[in-house]
């Protein structure tokens, strides 16, 4: 069994609307239901779980019925910040899915999720118990001295670009949130899946990414969106 973890629950004060990113409307349909619908349509996922902004639940329901997405088996309110989201969906899904299962992790604000993309991420997490879809790092990283300056950078041939989709196995995520809450590890408002296993000790393996795979936070990130859907039309 395949379960997709889409985490929706944040504000998105950065893009300055009345209304949380994840639920403004892109050409009539709201940018969750872009993300779910990846979902919904990949062969390998079997389930779903939306884990949405407290309050929400209701709405989300509705557009749930709307869009079809028969996938989606529950929708769960989210915490004060990502990682309590993924928490909750985590802590949900304990009788509900086995341990040997795979769970995808996937960002509600990330709309555009390749097909090759989600495959890989799934395939190779069933070979090697997790992985984390990502790309090569195309720019210079300089490491500031201050506000104003720099005298040190890092190769970027050494570091990746990491990104949803993640999948892990169920029994090896479970075991890594409930070790983070016990030990107060990887649980900021920066944190998430990924960079809570690696405190916690575990290794990582790559995944294929996408540089479509983009993260809307802020209001040029509707506009590339939109243009990246004119192009797939």
């Amino acid at each position: 069994m395949r379960t997709a973890i889409v985490i929706a629950g944040g504000s998105g004060k950065r893009m300055q609307q009345d209304i949380p990113k994840q639920f403004l409307s892109v050409n009539g349909k709201p940018i969750l239901i872009y993300t779910v619908e990846s979902f919904q349509n990949h062969p390998l996922i079997d389930q779903v779980l939306l884990v949405v902004k407290n309050g929400w639940e209701d709405m989300v329901w509705r557009y749930v019925d709307q869009y079809k997405l028969t996938k989606v088996k529950w929708v769960i309110a989210g915490g004060k910040i990502g990682q309590e989201s993924i928490n909750n969906g985590v802590q949900f899904l304990k009788d509900k899915i086995s341990g040997k299962d795979t769970v995808v992790i996937h960002d509600g604000i990330r709309p555009i999720v390749d097909d090759y993309v989600l495959s890989d991420v799934v395939l190779t997490a069933e070979e090697k118990s997790n992985a984390v879809s990502a790309l090569p790092y195309n720019e210079q990283i300089f490491l500031k001295d201050d506000d104003e300056s720099t005298s040190n950078y890092i190769d970027r041939n050494t570091i990746m670009r990491v990104m949803t989709p993640q999948a892990y196995r169920f029994d090896l995520l479970v075991d890594g949130y409930d070790k983070a809450l016990a030990d107060n590890v990887g649980m900021t408002d920066s944190s998430y899946t990924n960079t809570m296993m690696v405190e916690l000790g575990y290794k990582l393996y790559f995944a294929l990414g996408s540089e479509k795979n983009i993260k809307i936070t802020r209001p040029d990130d509707l506009l590339i969106f939109k243009a990246l859907l004119e192009l797939g039309d």
